[in-house]
């Protein structure tokens, strides 16, 4: 028998999640099977929120409306651990004016700009493209280290 999975501690769990962009967020289908989306996110240790930004007519938009229980799964880069953030999904109201609450929340989650035309053209696009935040106040994390094959 060979090594088994080592749970990570809260640390090492919030470290890895804050170390990717990229996750699996899960959502709940009436009746039917869950559904995976392929996001990008930002994780905000403090107060255990994982932001996401996505477009308000997305399937994974109507699922979480009627409900908010979901998960996010981000592995490391060589998949040897992996973190699991289940909460309940608060949705923003869609960004509906350049510069708007929602607007500069989307632009916190972005690498910085470097010029204010940028930050601008990013805003009005968010506008334009519908977007949102989505935010999982995360209850549980949970996550291992698996062993690696010799």
């Amino acid at each position: 028998m060979g090594a088994q999975p080592l749970e990570l501690p809260e640390e090492a769990l919030s470290a890895l999640l804050a170390g990717q962009r990229f996750g699996a967020l899960a959502t709940n289908g009436a009746g039917g099977p869950p559904q995976l989306s392929t996001v990008v996110y930002t994780w905000d240790p403090r107060p255990r929120v994982v932001r996401i930004s996505t477009v308000a007519d997305r399937l994974t938009v109507r699922r979480l409306h009627k409900d908010a229980r979901c998960a996010l799964y981000v592995a490391s880069d060589d998949f040897g651990s992996y973190a699991v953030a289940e909460g309940e999904a608060e949705l923003s109201p869609v960004s509906d004016r350049p510069g708007d609450e929602v607007g500069l929340e989307l632009l916190a989650m972005q690498p910085s700009f470097g010029d204010a035309g940028g930050e601008l053209a990013f805003l009005h696009r968010m506008v334009a493209d519908r977007r949102l935040v989505v935010r999982i106040r995360v209850r549980r994390l949970y996550g291992t280290l698996l062993p690696m094959p010799s």
